[in-house]
């Protein structure tokens, strides 16, 4: 009889649903076991009971597990051909495989729950040695895997150990009896790319693969601890506290407990007998309470015979009262981000020192809280939120976002571009059904709340759990639900997918408008449950526009609890071009299709985790004081801190005018007032105001250092107007006439004491600025109503409509040139018609340009006429090339860019800035370099010469761009190298009296109306001198 082979020979459990974790140990709390006491308190993990194993592995990886070396695990095997890499890290970031690939929505293989492709499944073989500290020989060895990604298999000494999936929660196997404790031990792990838990991890970033956290090795003694739970339950006056800890030891034996205070004095100790498990409980009179603005930690020790564990404990409790959210009974707003874990070369695989800069760059620009996207994050980022003080809404690793584009089929191609939340009224079949509302991955969920609810309860940082993000809403999401609850009543949950808050707790919503959220706050004088913005003011390149609105609306509306901005750092993976130049790439950049670009780029920080200008506008906007208004005399501010007082900060006054800036005295901050509050602050030793533009201002530093600031950092703002802008007509003075000649029929001399210019009357343009003998013009001005796209126009209407009305592509045709001399200057008016080719709408302009002896005034009034007109521009303005201009110095605001909708982060002064230091670099080449709020600027040359200067008079909102790049040169670049390559000797200056602003139309609302620049008639002036 012929007998039949099959392979492979069974289902693989990284492709069986019915196979999450093989041998793996109970989830528990994340700590480290010590000696002794004093060791406990270090924190130092180097003197726990722990060997790590990171660092230089052997490896080596095939395209499926099925082309994997069959027995690398064995103990013998010859590995000496084998590639190196580091653990922890991504193998597509060390030269490994087919690279990164990016998708933000889509699966990057076929969809066919729970399999994934059994030919395409790139798989790589780990091994190292080890030898077994003479410390732990006797205990329980146990190997922690902190996160692997998508799944592994284990080996030691060549037998397995286990089996687990889950990428961004650890795996804790029991290996004691596989470990040779006097000789060399060969570990050899087997990573796979994708698993039928990828279908759940499909969250909006690189798909990387690896071990990409720590791995140690751990001694358990004899007596140790398997876990332990703390809570701390404050009473209705949020006064006393009642300390609970429950224990679980792995025997019967005694357990002692000792809470201490940040000074190290004993508040509490007992000790009784565990069997296995017991609990502590102590009344705790008035403890100093955790919040994030004031962190205050005891120190929890918990002994054994044999060992000793630590963990920091705050004191706070969180609840909804009146449906308003609540941390020890007062009010609390969220001012925070979205966090990605991002490298820029290691991607998920982020080094500590780099975490550390990150949570120390939210606290320095006034953030309080993190939203641990998509998945829990590192470990030792809860220990620092402890420390520093940030509210962390801590997220399961759940999200199968993809579904929806498969199902996108069943949609009538009107609603496929349509918002999720919009696309459900439209849908025929839900998306849910694959995995969210089917019982058969009811366990696969169930699972990713278990090991993030038990490894993180013990954080007072972590204030409220999240189920996941964008994976519908389902009967499992109502499981994890049930299940976080009864081990952990203590915090709200939340789950934006729950759209109608069925099961969680709070409200939640993505990128909806400030007016709508509005509408949300105010449709009912009451309520049971309260509304976050989880995810808003998308960062993706030159924005987030309209911040203030948000945050407004937070304070404002009770019901609003705050949100967190999308994102928090752009995810750029640094790379080079062939020729050597280097960038940071996003989707594509790899050869990775499918992809979806750019949008991986969209956070407030650039790739190498530095500021954007759309950070230093949030820190503006959440600020902890805000400066209302004011005179002279006196100035109302509000503190707008959730539980601190503003007895930690020194205000000082100064007093800012164009040409000058004088540094005035303390303004005295009444003691103790509250979140809330309002107070007006007398202002002492300011009496005269120059009758030039002046401000008084206001700056609020740190006292004292904190663990995150040093004294005198910066915190808060404000600027009280005290004098008006000198005029037009007050900058032109009484000038005289220039020396005029006509040099020919079409050319037009015009003399000053010194310039020299020349004006074509053919042409209706000024062609020469002549200087101390030197060409200033490079390329005539013109009127120009087009800039560079953003991010943000792109996809926008506005965007669309100014490529789709042309304006990128309008000429100025003249139609009649008139000039006349005068005893104050030589008058020429040009009319004409600036108009798009192949479209018929146009701008009639009549240009006035008066030359004296002193300057050029130029007026522009503009008449918009057509049928089929655009709605708005981009821009009202001149553009012009000049020769030799390597500084600007303005009065305006700055030093930073600004736009109409992102510039409050801006102050009003003096500056002066290299063309190159003007120039924002993006990642994705786009506007850029714009100043608004401009009075005027000199465009300067080599050693600080005065080349020429734009004066703006009293008009509001105008602004200035210089750079070495023309817009069109912007739009065609995709990446910054290829912008260089562009680089121009002369630089192309923007005058604008009006622009568009920047708004969030990448991925939510667009330009607000108030910041519109709205097609239509005008008439401003400039004046060059």
């Amino acid at each position: 009889m012929t007998e039949t082979h099959t392979f492979p020979k069974g289902l693989p459990d990284w492709s069986n649903l019915e196979v999450i974790h093989k041998n793996t140990l109970p989830p528990r709390a994340s700590f480290h076991l010590y000696d002794n006491e004093a060791n406990a308190l270090t924190r130092d993990t180097t003197k726990s009971r722990s060997l790590s194993l990171s660092g230089s592995w052997k490896f080596s990886l095939a395209k499926s597990p099925f082309d994997a070396p069959p027995d690398f695990f064995e103990k013998n095997f010859d590995a000496q051909k084998w590639g190196k890499i580091e653990v922890p890290g991504m193998w597509q970031l060390q030269g490994y495989g087919k690279g990164p690939q990016y998708t933000n929505v889509i699966y990057p293989f076929p969809v066919d729950p729970p399999h994934v492709p059994y030919d395409d499944n790139e798989t790589g073989s780990y091994i190292r040695t080890f030898a077994v500290p003479e410390a732990f020989k006797g205990d329980q060895l146990r190997l922690r895997f902190e996160g692997v990604d998508s799944s592994f298999h284990v080996w030691m000494n060549g037998k397995e150990v286990g089996y687990s999936q889950g990428s961004r929660n650890p795996s804790e196997f029991d290996i004691t009896a596989l470990v040779d404790v006097d000789g060399e031990n060969t570990l050899a792990v087997q990573v796979y790319q994708f698993c039928d838990g990828s279908y759940i991890e499909d969250q909006d970033q690189w798909w990387l693969s690896g071990i990409f956290r720590d791995v140690n090795l751990l001694a358990f003694p004899k007596v140790h601890f398997q876990d332990f739970k703390i809570q701390t339950l404050l009473d209705s006056k949020y006064e006393d506290a009642t300390l609970s800890v429950e224990v679980d030891l792995n025997t019967k034996s005694d357990v002692s407990l000792k809470l201490l205070d940040a000074t190290g004095t004993t508040v509490v100790s007992a000790s009784q007998t565990a069997s296995p498990s017991t609990a502590f409980s102590f009344l705790i009179k008035n403890p100093n309470k955790w919040t994030a603005e004031m962190p205050y930690l005891y120190q929890l020790i918990l002994s054994t015979s044999d060992c000793t564990v630590q963990q920091r404990v705050g004191f706070r409790n969180s609840e909804l009262k009146n449906g308003v959210f609540l941390v020890n009974g007062k009010p609390v707003k969220f001012r925070g981000v979205n966090r990605h874990e991002h490298h820029p070369d290691h991607g998920r695989s982020v080094p500590y020192d780099f975490l550390v800069k990150d949570l120390l760059l939210m606290k320095t620009h006034n953030i309080n809280a993190i939203r641990t996207s998509h998945q829990i994050n590192d470990p030792r980022l809860y220990d620092l939120a402890d420390e520093l003080g940030l509210w962390v809404m801590d997220e399961c690793d759940l999200e199968c976002h993809g579904f929806g584009e498969v199902d996108i089929t069943s949609l009538p191609a009107e609603h496929r571009d349509l918002s999720d939340i919009d696309k459900v009224k439209h849908r025929v079949r839900s998306p849910a059904r694959w995995t969210s509302d089917n019982p058969a991955w009811e366990e696969a969920y169930i699972d990713r709340a278990r090991q993030a609810i038990y490894r993180d309860k013990n954080h007072a940082c972590v204030i409220m759990w999240s189920l996941g993000n964008e994976s519908f809403y389902g009967r499992n999401h109502q499981k994890m639900y049930d299940f976080i609850k009864a081990y952990d009543p203590t915090r709200l949950i939340h789950y934006e997918g729950d759209y109608d808050a069925q099961t969680v707790d709070i409200y939640s919503r993505m990128y909806t408008s400030a007016e709508d959220i509005i509408k949300f706050a105010t449709e009912s004088e009451t309520w049971d449950k309260p509304l976050v913005m989880c995810e808003y003011e998308h960062a993706m390149g030159n924005g987030p526009g309209n911040i203030k609105e948000y945050i407004d609306a937070f304070y404002k509306y009770p019901r609003l609890m705050g949100g967190f901005v999308w994102e928090w750092a752009n995810h750029g993976l640094r790379t080079k071009t062939a020729d050597g130049e280097e960038y940071m790439a996003y989707g594509g950049d790899f050869g990775d299709e499918p992809n979806d670009g750019n949008f991986v780029m969209d956070g407030l920080l650039f790739s190498n985790h530095t500021p954007t200008p759309g950070l230093i506008e949030y820190s503006k906007a959440i600020e902890p004081v805000q400066v209302l208004g004011g005179s002279k005399d006196k100035v109302k501010i509000i503190n707008r801190y959730d539980s601190a007082t503003l007895d930690h900060l020194k205000c000082e006054w100064s007093l800012v005018s164009d040409g000058s800036k004088k540094v005035g005295k303390e303004v005295k901050i009444p003691k103790g007032m509250q979140p809330g509050e309002i107070a007006e602050l007398p202002i002492e030793g300011l009496s005269e105001i120059p009758s030039r533009e002046s401000y008084l201002e206001l700056n609020f530093t740190l006292l004292a250092s904190t663990n995150w600031a040093r004294a005198g950092h910066t915190l808060a703002f404000g600027q009280i107007p005290l004098s008006k802008p000198e005029t037009l007509a007050t900058l032109k003075g009484s000038p005289s006439a220039p020396a005029v000649k006509q040099l020919n029929p079409q050319m037009l001399e015009i003399t000053s004491s010194t310039a020299q210019w020349k004006f074509n009357v053919v042409h209706g343009t000024l062609i020469s600025w002549v200087q101390d003998g030197s060409e200033l013009i490079h390329t005539p001005p013109i009127l120009d109503f087009y800039r560079a796209q953003t991010d943000n126009d792109l996809p926008s209407v506005f965007g669309k409509d100014w490529t789709g009305y042309r304006l990128h592509q309008t000429q100025c045709h003249v139609r009649s040139v008139s000039w006349t001399p005068g005893p104050a200057g030589l008058v020429v008016v040009v009319s004409a018609r600036i108009a798009p080719p192949v479209l018929e709408w146009s701008v009639d302009c009549t240009f006035t340009y008066t030359f004296t002896d002193k300057h050029l005034s130029l007026k522009a009034k503009g008449k918009l006429c057509g049928d089929s007109v655009p709605s708005t521009f981009a821009r009202i303005g001149l553009t012009l090339g000049l020769n030799g201009v390597e500084r600007a110095s303005w009065f305006g605001r700055g030093p930073g860019e600004s736009y109409r909708d992102k510039k409050l982060s801006q102050k009003l002064g003096n500056y002066s800035l290299s063309v190159d230091e003007l120039f924002t670099d993006y990642e994705f080449p786009q506007e850029t370099a714009n100043r608004t709020d401009t009075r005027w600027v000199s465009l300067d040359g080599k050693d600080g010469k005065k080349l020429l200067k734009a004066s703006f008079g009293e008009l509001e909102e105008a602004s200035f761009t210089i750079l070495h790049y023309t817009a069109s040169d912007i739009d065609a670049a995709k990446h910054p190298y290829e912008l260089y390559k562009k680089k121009k000797d002369e630089t192309i200056v923007r005058l604008d009296w009006a622009h568009h602003g920047l708004g969030t139309g990448a991925c939510g609302p667009a330009t607000l109306p108030d910041y519109q620049l709205k097609a239509g008639d005008f008439e401003y002036e400039i004046l060059l001198e």
